[in-house]
């Protein structure tokens, strides 16, 4: 069974953001990332993380269009035992591939970006995420 491991925001500052769930939660900041997606801060509470992301272009935001400003809810992510065999069954039952990240498919945060059949992103990954600092798998 996929486990439900991370949901991502779109969000205009990604460090105000995780200073207010930080405080507010107390979740931990568990890594960061300036990448050609985005600029951002992965909070966790040991289980699933919350990716605060600012995305760079639209295209990158994958919401087309004015995608790059949307705020809110963005993905969530399942991590998955065999990621072929999860990508063959997204796409039998409607769900269509637009994008994977990052290009070494070895390391612990690559993942496959999906819609479903409604338009819906999602991501999906054999590795996972980190979900506590200083975690490296």
């Amino acid at each position: 069974m996929a486990k439900l491991k991370h949901i991502a925001l779109a969000v205009e500052d990604p460090e105000k953001t995780a200073k207010f769930y930080e405080e507010v939660f107390g979740l931990q900041r568990v890594g960061t990332t300036d990448s050609v997606l985005a600029s951002g801060v992965y909070l966790s509470d040991g289980y699933i993380n919350i990716a605060l992301l600012n995305y760079k272009t639209d295209e990158m935001s994958g919401m087309g269009e004015g995608g790059k400003d949307f705020v809110g809810t963005h993905h969530f992510g399942f991590q998955v035992e065999d990621a072929a065999a999860a990508k063959k069954k997204v796409e039998q039952h409607g769900g269509t591939f637009f994008m994977d990240l990052p290009a070494l498919k070895e390391t612990l945060y690559y993942e496959e970006k999906f819609r479903d059949p409604e338009g819906v992103i999602f991501d999906i990954s054999q590795h996972g995420w980190v979900t506590k600092a200083g975690q490296t798998k």
